[in-house]
């Protein structure tokens, strides 16, 4: 199989580097939010901000260390405790937007993460309570 056939968006989108990029960028604007900040147990997001890099890294098929220590993502499951209303989506995905945007990524590589990302955020609504 030749190198191109066996790339993977992570491998093409800079490893491990740009997914800690993405996540160090989108907790700065976490630490600061009243609705988000407090979804956080620990007063460091730096846990946080390591279990998301390694979440999206196993998903764009870079290793498999996610699972590998905390096993299957079940994300609605794990963000069944918070309240995850349409307010709380659309302020994850403002500063995920925002860390993107640092990443300077070719045109479909930002496509193909977004779509992704907002599908995420869509599935982990799980009230519409205020």
């Amino acid at each position: 199989m030749s190198d191109l056939l066996s790339s993977t968006f992570y491998a093409e989108v800079g490893g491990r580097a740009t997914f800690e990029k993405l996540c160090v960028e989108f907790y700065k604007g976490v630490a600061t939010d009243p609705v988000l900040k407090p979804m956080y147990p620990e007063d460091d997001l730096g846990p946080a901000t390591e279990r998301l890099t390694m979440f999206l890294e196993q998903y764009w098929g870079g290793p498999g260390t996610y699972s590998e220590q905390r096993g299957h993502p079940r994300l609605r499951m794990r963000h069944m405790p918070f309240k995850v209303n349409p307010d709380a989506r659309d302020r994850w995905l403002l500063h995920m937007r925002a860390a993107v945007d640092t990443l300077g990524l070719s045109p479909l590589h930002e496509a193909t993460l977004w779509d992704y990302l907002e599908r995420a955020a869509q599935a982990m609504v799980n009230t519409f309570d205020e």
